[in-house]
């Protein structure tokens, strides 16, 4: 069954009296449960796919829907409660907040959860890093972490809303090779626990961590 569906989506920016197609009516499926790797130069629209299916931007025509849910019919509030529910994102760049302690940068997202108290936060919080082996570190700043211990807590706080899809935009791009394939190893485990996990690459080797790739060149896809 597809969680993520596409149909003739397009996303148009305007700059002036110019305009640019970053996505060219792209048609696509995910099935839930899939490891689904998205590969392609610079500027050819794989961090706008993944935004447009993650709620962060809308497309300018066609169809977006996540778990049949059509994205282009929500509105601010539900957007953001779709995000919520469905998404945990994963970027290139932490955005760890640095006078936070790993544990209170993965319990953010649960600040605007009103059903969970500060216990359960907490708990929830800590068995989120332990999926991703960070429960041990969880009272030191981001500043006594490595860059892979980084990128651990980002993806333990993408997680804490216990998300079915897990969107990952270069999440290996600021880590050497081997900090990088511990976090590929930790995306895999993810994956194998039922996660659905859309990760953008410009690196073939990790693409191959996937179970499919998909690649996009100049807003189109090309296979």
């Amino acid at each position: 069954m597809s969680l993520i569906e596409l149909s003739n989506a397009s996303k148009v920016y305007q700059a002036s009296e110019d305009k640019y197609a970053a996505l060219n009516n792209i048609s696509l499926a995910i099935d839930s449960g899939e490891f689904v790797a998205v590969m392609g130069p610079s500027g050819s629209g794989k961090s706008t796919l993944l935004s447009i299916i993650g709620g962060l931007s809308r497309a300018s025509s066609g169809i977006v829907s996540v778990d049949g849910i059509d994205l282009g019919g929500l509105g601010p509030d539900r957007l953001a409660d779709f995000r919520r529910e469905y998404v945990g994102f994963v970027f290139q760049s932490f955005y760890l907040v640095p006078y936070l302690t790993a544990l209170e940068n993965v319990m953010l997202p649960l600040a605007v959860q009103p059903r969970v108290n500060g216990t359960g936060r907490k708990d929830r919080a800590l068995a989120a890093l332990g999926q991703v082996g960070m429960d041990s570190k969880a009272q030191r700043l981001p500043s006594q972490l490595s860059g892979g211990e980084q990128e651990r807590v980002a993806i333990a706080r993408a997680l804490v809303n216990q998300p079915p899809l897990i969107l990952a935009d270069e999440p290996t791009g600021n880590l050497d090779t081997r900090t990088g394939n511990h976090v590929l190893d930790v995306l895999a485990g993810l994956h194998a626990g039922g996660h659905t996990i859309v990760m953008v690459t410009h690196n073939e080797e990790n693409a191959r961590r996937a179970g499919r790739i998909v690649e996009i060149r100049d807003g189109e896809i090309v296979r």
